[in-house]
């Protein structure tokens, strides 16, 4: 293999998908995209059809054969078809110094793969509109989501007919205690406790289910103890 090295870097290496009946139109587009430049035009069999439309001074139109024996280097690569070996392909890189592009068939999807691994990169794909597949064209239109419709309820009631919003009152609704449902006495379980229908937070019940009084005199009274008061001793100026 040659002794060259490839100076193209990865963000000036593209492939422009494009049908076979539409590669002349897109060739002659990107020569004029570059015409200040020197481009090399390179196919892997006859020349005959891309001479006949292509006239610009500042392309060189050459196939993989005639290309081994040229030592030229040219600031743009256009490759109108791929070869059929992937080290050609590479031969045709050796010769690019800016960038280089690939117009591919549909047909020629296979041949990219071996050249990707030889490169051990992915070469970015770029679709010029107008020259895509009729597939991706298809999957376009395919992919475009419809509008989305709205059903927007309509409100009839004017602002004198609704009622003033009260935060103050939904605030004491969300605090207003439920009513319950008093604690009845059901009787008493195996073990003797006494059961009720509800939880019963009053602890304070006998087990046949009466609450205690609430203020229960003591059954024992302590002794009283009286206190006198004292009488104090009357002072002897107290008659005076």
């Amino acid at each position: 293999m040659s002794t060259k090295q490839i100076i193209i870097k990865r963000n000036k290496h593209f492939v422009h998908p494009c049908p076979s009946e539409k590669k002349l139109s897109l060739l002659n587009l990107l020569i004029s995209k570059y015409s200040d430049k020197q481009i090399l035009v390179v196919r892997a069999n006859s020349l005959d059809v891309i001479k006949d439309v292509i006239t610009a001074e500042n392309v060189t139109i050459l196939n993989d054969v005639e290309l081994q024996d040229s030592t030229q280097n040219y600031e743009i690569l256009i490759s109108f078809d791929l070869p059929a070996t992937p080290t050609l392909y590479i031969s045709r890189l050796f010769c690019a110094t800016e960038i280089a592009l690939i117009l591919l068939d549909e047909k020629e999807q296979n041949k990219l793969y071996p050249i990707e691994t030889i490169l051990k990169r992915v070469i970015k794909q770029k679709i010029i509109e107008g020259f895509e597949y009729e597939g991706d064209l298809k999957l376009t239109i395919a992919k475009e989501k419809p509008k989305r419709e709205y059903a927007f309820k309509i409100d009839t009631q004017t602002k004198s007919d609704k009622k003033p919003y009260n935060k103050s009152e939904d605030k004491s609704k969300k605090w207003d205690k439920k009513k319950r449902e008093p604690n009845k006495f059901l009787g008493k379980d195996e073990n003797g406790k006494a059961l009720f229908s509800g939880k019963s937070g009053d602890r304070n019940h006998r087990y046949d289910g009466t609450p205690k009084d609430k203020h229960n005199a003591p059954k024992k009274v302590g002794r009283k103890i009286i206190i006198k008061a004292l009488k104090t001793k009357e002072s002897p100026d107290s008659n005076f």
